[in-house]
């Protein structure tokens, strides 16, 4: 028995040791050169000529390090194309542009675009183009003081039983800036928690599968808008929820991103306290 004992709290202190690991990763992915933290502004684009630069009569102001006016981004018909102003150092793959058509983010990967300490690139969001900017010296990756999380808990790493859609399932899935898209969702993760049952419906990311869900926890310690967890995909007709990973969605972190909100029915009624606290507010 106490061998036994031995070998279950080495499996815990090894799971915990896992999962702190992890939330390390996720903060210095937030705190890397191209994390969300760095991301410092977001400029929907309009047809024709959008100038930017640090000039504040331009389209697209950039941190006042930057040339008053350093180039300006054409777009028509969903086609984005940078020209830097003469004298202007705008590199690709630090290969200096000079005329370049922009891929954006839909499907990616995006090309990127550097002036200085300075990365820009296009995003696509419904039928919308915008270029997003990210700025290695950006006050929020200067003032920021770290993520807080709900203490681990093993208990909260629930096998669930997958449910698959006839067919996948489209998703209209708003976002916090107004947009809808479009997900596909393979089907429905039913699980229990104190002898009550739940579920949630993900939609499909990068062969993971994506939950963006909301629960009591909602704004009482919790980002209110909701969090993100991703998981395998299912295996025997399973898939593993560790809430323990549950995180933040970087709207927390910066003005400039377009999260994906909670679909209704991934509205749980139940409090989830584990995973990732509300940045600022622990």
């Amino acid at each position: 028995m106490g061998r036994l004992a031995g070998v279950l709290a080495l499996a815990l202190t090894t799971y915990q040791a896992d999962i702190e690991h992890w939330r390390r990763t996720r903060e210095a992915a937030l705190k890397a050169d191209d994390g969300w933290l760095t991301v410092a502004g977001l400029f929907w684009l309009k047809e024709g000529a959008n100038p930017f630069g640090s000039d504040p009569s331009g389209e697209i102001v950039l941190p006042g390090a930057a040339p008053a006016h350093a180039g300006v981004f054409e777009f028509h018909d969903g086609r984005v194309t940078v020209r830097p102003e003469a004298g202007v150092r705008i590199t690709s793959n630090t290969r200096p542009v000079k005329s370049m058509v922009m891929a954006s983010d839909d499907p990616g990967p995006p090309d990127q675009i550097a002036l200085n300490d300075l990365t820009m690139f296009v995003i696509k969001r419904g039928d919308r183009y915008a270029i997003r900017l990210r700025d290695k010296h950006s006050a929020l990756r200067r003032d920021f003081t770290g993520l807080h999380w709900y203490p681990v808990k093993e208990s909260w790493r629930i096998t669930a039983k997958f449910v698959p859609h006839p067919q996948p399932k489209t998703l209209a899935i708003p976002d916090i800036v107004g947009i809808t898209e479009e997900m596909t969702s393979p089907g429905v993760a039913v699980f229990m928690v104190h002898g009550r049952e739940f579920q949630l419906e993900p939609v499909t990311s990068e062969n993971q599968l994506f939950f963006i869900f909301k629960d009591r926890t909602s704004g009482r310690g919790t980002y209110p808008a909701g969090r993100f967890l991703y998981a395998d995909l299912p295996k025997n007709g399973q898939v593993i929820l560790d809430f323990n990973k549950a995180y933040t969605p970087p709207c927390a972190f910066t003005p400039y991103a377009t999260c994906p909100l909670p679909p209704k029915q991934n509205h749980l009624s139940i409090a989830i306290d584990a995973g990732e606290l509300d940045y600022g507010k622990h």
